[in-house]
Protein backbone atom coordinates (compact mmCIF):
# COMPACT_ATOMS: atom_id res chain seq x y z
CA UNK A 1 0.00 0.00 0.00
CA UNK A 2 1.24 3.29 -1.08
CA UNK A 3 0.20 6.22 1.20
CA UNK A 4 1.35 9.92 0.57
CA UNK A 5 2.12 12.76 3.54
CA UNK A 6 -0.84 15.40 3.08
CA UNK A 7 -0.42 18.53 1.93
CA UNK A 8 -1.39 22.06 3.40
CA UNK A 9 -1.67 25.05 0.62
CA UNK A 10 -3.11 28.12 1.66
CA UNK A 11 -4.32 31.76 -0.44
CA UNK A 12 -5.44 34.77 0.66
CA UNK A 13 -8.39 36.38 -1.71
CA UNK A 14 -8.94 40.57 -1.58
CA UNK A 15 -12.46 40.72 -2.03
CA UNK A 16 -14.13 44.41 -2.45
CA UNK A 17 -17.66 44.00 -1.29
CA UNK A 18 -18.86 48.00 -2.18
CA UNK A 19 -20.94 50.41 0.05
CA UNK A 20 -24.37 47.76 -0.06
CA UNK A 21 -25.13 44.82 1.44
CA UNK A 22 -23.88 41.92 -0.55
CA UNK A 23 -23.28 38.22 -1.74
CA UNK A 24 -20.78 37.99 -3.37
CA UNK A 25 -19.74 34.23 -5.24
CA UNK A 26 -16.63 33.30 -4.52
CA UNK A 27 -17.15 29.72 -6.39
CA UNK A 28 -14.62 30.33 -9.35
CA UNK A 29 -12.02 31.90 -6.75
CA UNK A 30 -12.07 28.51 -5.08
CA UNK A 31 -12.12 26.47 -8.20
CA UNK A 32 -9.29 28.33 -9.48
CA UNK A 33 -7.29 27.73 -6.27
CA UNK A 34 -7.98 24.10 -6.17
CA UNK A 35 -6.77 23.99 -9.86
CA UNK A 36 -2.98 24.97 -8.49
CA UNK A 37 -3.25 23.14 -4.77
CA UNK A 38 -4.75 20.32 -4.90
CA UNK A 39 -3.28 19.35 -8.73
CA UNK A 40 -6.48 16.45 -8.83
CA UNK A 41 -6.10 14.96 -5.66
CA UNK A 42 -8.77 14.52 -3.02
CA UNK A 43 -9.09 16.51 -0.19
CA UNK A 44 -10.84 18.99 1.90
CA UNK A 45 -11.65 23.08 0.71
CA UNK A 46 -11.41 25.50 4.11
CA UNK A 47 -12.88 29.22 3.47
CA UNK A 48 -12.88 31.77 6.40
CA UNK A 49 -12.99 34.84 6.32
CA UNK A 50 -11.08 36.37 9.51
CA UNK A 51 -13.51 39.93 9.86
CA UNK A 52 -16.00 39.86 12.92
CA UNK A 53 -18.66 40.82 10.91
CA UNK A 54 -18.84 38.98 7.57
CA UNK A 55 -19.72 35.30 6.76
CA UNK A 56 -19.78 32.05 4.46
CA UNK A 57 -22.20 30.62 2.85
CA UNK A 58 -23.25 28.14 0.37
CA UNK A 59 -26.41 28.26 -1.57
CA UNK A 60 -27.60 29.30 -5.16
CA UNK A 61 -27.34 32.53 -6.53
CA UNK A 62 -28.71 33.98 -9.31
CA UNK A 63 -31.63 32.91 -9.43
CA UNK A 64 -32.91 35.55 -5.81
CA UNK A 65 -31.59 33.05 -3.24
CA UNK A 66 -28.84 35.72 -2.56
CA UNK A 67 -31.19 38.65 -2.10
CA UNK A 68 -33.88 36.37 -0.40
CA UNK A 69 -30.96 35.71 2.20
CA UNK A 70 -30.05 39.61 2.49
CA UNK A 71 -33.71 40.35 3.07
CA UNK A 72 -33.98 37.69 5.61
CA UNK A 73 -30.92 39.14 7.54
CA UNK A 74 -32.33 42.50 7.51
CA UNK A 75 -35.57 41.16 8.90
CA UNK A 76 -33.63 39.20 11.72
CA UNK A 77 -30.85 41.70 12.13
CA UNK A 78 -32.70 45.20 11.47
CA UNK A 79 -30.30 47.84 10.98
CA UNK A 80 -31.43 50.50 14.22
CA UNK A 81 -30.54 51.15 17.39
CA UNK A 82 -31.67 48.08 19.20
CA UNK A 83 -27.84 47.17 19.49
CA UNK A 84 -25.73 47.23 22.67
CA UNK A 85 -22.47 47.43 20.29
CA UNK A 86 -22.93 50.96 18.88
CA UNK A 87 -19.53 52.34 17.09
CA UNK A 88 -19.74 52.52 13.12
CA UNK A 89 -23.12 53.24 11.03
CA UNK A 90 -26.59 52.88 12.32
CA UNK A 91 -27.36 49.27 13.32
CA UNK A 92 -23.66 48.06 12.75
CA UNK A 93 -24.33 45.93 16.15
CA UNK A 94 -26.21 43.75 13.50
CA UNK A 95 -23.01 42.54 11.78
CA UNK A 96 -21.38 41.46 14.34
CA UNK A 97 -23.83 39.27 15.63
CA UNK A 98 -24.52 38.04 11.56
CA UNK A 99 -21.50 35.16 12.15
CA UNK A 100 -23.58 33.89 15.14
CA UNK A 101 -26.19 33.10 12.16
CA UNK A 102 -23.75 32.86 9.01
CA UNK A 103 -20.20 31.10 10.03
CA UNK A 104 -16.89 32.80 8.84
CA UNK A 105 -16.41 29.54 7.67
CA UNK A 106 -17.18 26.55 5.64
CA UNK A 107 -15.45 23.33 4.68
CA UNK A 108 -16.18 21.13 1.59
CA UNK A 109 -14.97 17.87 0.09
CA UNK A 110 -12.47 18.26 -2.83
CA UNK A 111 -12.98 15.46 -4.97
CA UNK A 112 -10.26 14.36 -8.00
CA UNK A 113 -9.14 18.47 -7.73
CA UNK A 114 -12.52 19.64 -7.86
CA UNK A 115 -14.97 21.36 -5.49
CA UNK A 116 -17.50 18.53 -4.52
CA UNK A 117 -20.76 20.56 -4.89
CA UNK A 118 -24.14 20.30 -5.53
CA UNK A 119 -25.71 21.48 -8.96
CA UNK A 120 -27.06 24.63 -7.60
CA UNK A 121 -24.62 25.48 -4.65
CA UNK A 122 -22.39 28.43 -4.87
CA UNK A 123 -19.39 29.08 -1.97
CA UNK A 124 -20.45 33.18 -1.37
CA UNK A 125 -19.54 35.89 1.00
CA UNK A 126 -21.77 37.38 3.04
CA UNK A 127 -21.36 40.88 3.92
CA UNK A 128 -23.95 43.15 5.64
CA UNK A 129 -20.94 45.75 7.16
CA UNK A 130 -21.12 48.19 4.13
CA UNK A 131 -18.56 50.32 6.11
CA UNK A 132 -15.70 47.90 5.85
CA UNK A 133 -15.46 47.38 2.11
CA UNK A 134 -12.23 45.51 1.66
CA UNK A 135 -12.33 42.05 2.78
CA UNK A 136 -9.88 38.98 2.95
CA UNK A 137 -10.80 35.58 2.50
CA UNK A 138 -8.48 32.67 3.14
CA UNK A 139 -8.79 29.05 1.03
CA UNK A 140 -7.00 26.30 2.20
CA UNK A 141 -6.78 22.98 0.73
CA UNK A 142 -5.50 19.96 2.89
CA UNK A 143 -4.78 16.98 1.00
Amino acid sequence: MTSTAPTFTTRVLDVTTGSTETVADLTRDCAAFLADAAQGRDGLLNVFVPHATAGIAILETGAGSDHDLLAALHDLLPADDRWQHRHGSPGHGRDHVLPALVPPHATLPVLAGRLSLGTWQSVCLVDTNISNVNRKVRLSFLG
